[in-house]
């Protein structure tokens, strides 16, 4: 029986093992570095280009009024629709280069599981998989799959100055209301 047991387990470990590398997601390939870059869209480029490429480019319904000004902040936000497999795009700006960029896909026409095999053959396994997201992060680049469908790209060194500042701002906020109470 034991015997039995021990033949039955090899037959599975193969069975995954040829599986895994038939689907091109054997442990021991090489991958890619995670790309800070979509299309002709990545993380660092100007307004003005980002304005060009979305214009350029077939698969978005860029128009000039998709371009948002945030009040009192150094971000701003350009969204647009999409054709095809993207329905939505969002890149967000900060001192005037692009810092995230978040595609929502069309999951009728794209499904998670494809992406995500996709991601791992060229990427190799997420740093962090959950039921909700796989994310895969070198020094510079965070790369995000949400479910059911969401795709971005964060400059980690930008998102963590905006967060820093967020949180300086926060606690000025709460230093002035602090002060504001003391004085009744």
């Amino acid at each position: 029986m034991k015997k039995a047991f021990s033949v039955f387990c090899l037959f599975v470990s193969i069975q995954v093992f040829a599986q895994n590398t038939s689907d091109g997601v054997s442990s021991n390939k090489e991958t890619a570095p995670i790309p800070s870059a979509y299309r002709a869209f990545s993380l660092g480029m100007g307004l003005a280009e980002l304005k060009d490429a979305l214009a350029q480019d077939d698969l978005f319904n860029f128009q000039e009024s998709d371009i948002s000004f945030v009040p009192l902040r150094t971000e701003n936000y350009v969204t647009t629709t999409g054709f095809s497999f993207i329905r939505r795009a969002l890149f967000q700006i900060k001192d005037e280069k692009v810092f995230a960029m978040a595609f929502t896909m069309d999951v009728g026409r794209v499904d998670y599981y494809s992406m995500y095999t996709t991601l791992v053959r060229k990427y190799g396994e997420p740093k962090i998989l959950d039921p909700k997201q796989a994310v895969w992060e070198d020094e510079k680049t965070r790369l995000t799959l949400e479910r059911p469908l969401f795709v971005q790209y964060i400059d980690k060194e930008v998102f963590s100055q905006t967060l820093d500042e967020a949180a300086a701002a926060r606690n000025e906020e709460l230093e002035m209301q602090a002060e504001f109470l003391n004085e009744f």
